[in-house]
């Protein structure tokens, strides 16, 4: 079973640090290359970058009153998910169909009748 994870490519866990400006405040953030292609993925489904989705990602969760204490862990986490919601079915796995487009609070719904 380890074999899956032990000889994947190492590159997939080597961290790398990006350097952005979040409403001009300069920050970086560092994950593991792994997470920055997840992130990217995500990113060009609605027709941005990484920083743009990251910055968006910030000011929204900030509106919903989130304690961004430690935001790499909310950027790790966003990654599961999608990966998540893409095996359930959830979130289309034709990435030419943006994130934007699909009803969050239905799949949030479907998610929480499975969870509970």
């Amino acid at each position: 079973m380890c074999k899956l994870f032990i000889d994947a490519d190492p590159a997939l866990w080597e961290s790398t640090t990006k350097s952005l400006r979040i409403d001009g405040m300069v920050t970086s953030v560092r994950l593991e290359t792994f997470f920055w292609k997840v992130l990217d993925e995500i990113a060009a489904r609605d027709g941005m970058n990484v920083v743009q989705l990251i910055t968006r990602l910030h000011h929204e969760s900030i509106d919903a009153g989130h304690d961004l204490g430690n935001f790499t862990s909310f950027l790790r986490v966003c990654c599961g998910r999608y990966l998540a919601l893409q095996l359930s079915g959830d979130v289309p796995t034709d990435t030419r169909l943006p994130i934007a487009g699909l009803d969050a609070d239905g799949i949030l719904e479907a998610e929480s009748g499975r969870v509970h």
